[in-house]
């Protein structure tokens, strides 16, 4: 692999805050105009079946495995690690289409799957029992809805392009990853973090309302728009999708954002976070033949330290938004990068006091520094390319929330794991990504994401290309993370953790093998009492289990 394509397997781990079955995909297609959307939501609104008009710029369309389209269809999913072949393909174009989708799946009987961006890293897609996969990328349209007072995003729109025509036409955006080529579908459903999280919350902070498509007990597909509004009586579907993950409760068309401190009657402007006019990106970076493990142990408990300092909700340094990244590679390098959401005078300050903080102490020597003002679109898209991993590319990934840094025993162990001459493949990582600040300023309950307490979010990933490598590379990654959290079973169940991120997907936690904390997977992912609440809407919205995969909310009975 070259250089930059390990940049994009480390990007796609550390920032891609992937979606479980659905996030986008760029297909050619040319974007509805903004006025295209009321209509769409109109008909959500009303609940139809299929009413909408036939067609639309894209789709239907019906791929089946002899169809030269197949091939490029099928194996567009992030991680060749796992594979399908599905007798069919569906790609839809209106939420009609997917209406008419869902109903022909559900007469058929086979499992049913969902893509938009396919940058998913486990087999909730690509599993050998998927018999139609849902194809959203063409539903890409982006715009204003007068009717509902807020915008709309359709399912298969990358977050480029969502944060490219909501700020060039409104001024707007909404806080979401900064792996841009990541679409919309299921990065909202799993809650949604980057780089403005922690001056603006999470995506779904700023969720009004989603359109879905779901499948009654009689075995009837129809849409369903829910709303956060206290009277709406679907309310339960829409919490489900603040944080539930994808792929539990039916098929997502479309969001709608608007900040719940929107004035009543604001300006179209008004009704989303408006972006600085410029950031200042940064990195800070070392290179691990000059750091013994007493120094790494110092730099990691700086950062450490500087977290806990400035992670408050309003914390004036909540604007500074940083990756951690550590490779296995003996001869590569580890630091921190990201962006300063303020004005280059008290950007550089933040920086300062970051690079001040992380050097403090015996031991660790001046970081590699490089700081570039840009504007915050540029910035902000700077990696909206196709991924730059390589086609065939297998991985793996787990998670887990820090309440506050890692002990002396765990960073020795991640020490020793980085750094063992043992393991040569050069993109194994583990990346700690700051966290907190007005994430924290929302109650556990109220969104279905309940992280609000943390300062860190930690993930770790290896990338391979060979199958043969597959046992190999897995027991790397599982043998790291089961020493890391050794002291609670293997998973982030001790005092210091909060739990695990729905949008870095990990079946091990549901294997007793891996997991023998006596906390289940689902219990790490959405606390106890929220899964109990997502559980209930399971039941009234998808009683049959239509839609399910590994990590997928179980049913009540």
């Amino acid at each position: 692999m070259s250089a930059s394509t390990r940049r994009g397997l480390l990007r796609a781990g550390a920032a891609a805050a992937v979606a479980a079955p659905a996030a986008a995909y760029a297909a050619p297609r040319a974007h509805a105009a903004p006025q295209a959307a009321p209509q769409a939501a109109a008909e959500g609104a009303a609940g139809t079946t299929g009413t909408a008009a036939a067609g639309s710029a894209f789709g239907p369309v019906t791929v089946r495995p002899d169809d030269p389209r197949y091939a490029s269809l099928r194996l567009r999913g992030y991680n060749h690690r796992h594979a399908s072949h599905p007798s069919r393909i569906r790609l839809v174009g209106t939420t009609a289409d997917v209406v008419r989708a869902v109903s022909d799946a559900l007469r058929t009987g086979g499992r049913v799957a969902v893509r938009s961006g396919g940058h998913c890293f486990e087999d909730f897609v690509d599993h050998p029992g998927t018999d139609v996969i849902i194809d959203m990328s063409g539903m890409r349209a982006v715009g204003y809805d007068p009717a509902r007072h807020a915008f709309a995003v359709e399912a298969g729109a990358t977050l480029a392009e969502a944060y490219r025509r909501l700020f060039l036409g409104w001024g707007v955006t909404v806080p979401g990853g900064t792996c841009t080529g990541v679409g919309a579908g299921g990065h909202v459903a799993g809650g949604g973090y980057g780089a403005l999280c922690r001056l603006y919350g999470l995506t779904v902070d700023h969720l009004y309302a989603v359109e879905v498509v779901v499948a009654d007990r009689s075995g009837r597909a129809r849409s369903v728009v829910a709303t956060r509004e206290p009277s709406d009586p679907h309310r339960d579907l829409w919490w489900a999708h603040t944080g539930g993950g994808g792929g539990s409760f039916g098929v997502v068309t479309r969001y709608w954002f608007r900040s719940p401190d929107a004035a009543p009657g604001a300006e179209p402007g008004d009704l989303l976070p408006r972006p600085p006019a410029t950031v200042l990106t940064y990195s800070l970076t070392w290179r691990w033949a000059d750091l013994d493990e007493d120094a790494f142990v110092t730099l990691m408990r700086n950062y450490a330290r500087w977290g806990e300092r400035n992670s408050a909700p309003g914390s004036p340094a909540a604007a500074l938004y940083g990756e951690f990244a550590m490779t296995t590679s003996p001869g590569g390098t580890l630091g921190i990068a990201g962006q300063v959401a303020a004005g280059d005078t008290e950007a550089r300050r933040l920086l300062d006091d970051l690079q001040g903080t992380l050097t403090g102490g015996r031991g660790v020597p001046p970081p590699a520094r490089e700081a570039e003002t840009l504007p915050w679109l540029s910035a902000t898209l700077a990696h909206s390319g196709a991924d730059s991993v390589p086609f065939a590319a297998r991985m793996k990934i787990k998670s887990g929330y820090r309440r506050r840094g890692f002990s002396a025993a765990q960073l020795t162990t991640l020490y020793e794991s980085l750094t063992d001459p043992a393991y040569d493949n050069p993109f194994g990582s583990v990346f700690l990504n700051t966290y907190g600040g007005q994430v924290n300023a929302v109650s556990p309950g109220a969104t279905a994401m309940p992280h609000r307490d943390s300062v860190f979010l930690a993930g770790f990933l290896t990338g391979w290309t060979g199958e043969d490598e597959d046992e190999r590379q897995l027991r790397w990654l599982r043998e790291l993370y089961g020493k890391l959290y050794a002291r609670s079973g293997g998973v982030p169940a001790g005092p210091d953790d909060s739990g695990t991120f729905i949008n870095y997907p990990d079946n091990d936690l549901a294997d007793p093998a891996h997991n023998t904390s006596g906390t289940p997977w689902h219990t790490l992912y959405f606390g106890a009492d929220g899964y109990a609440r997502l559980q209930r809407a399971k039941e009234r919205w998808d009683p049959r289990n239509v839609f399910h995969h590994g990590l997928s909310v179980r049913p009540l009975t």
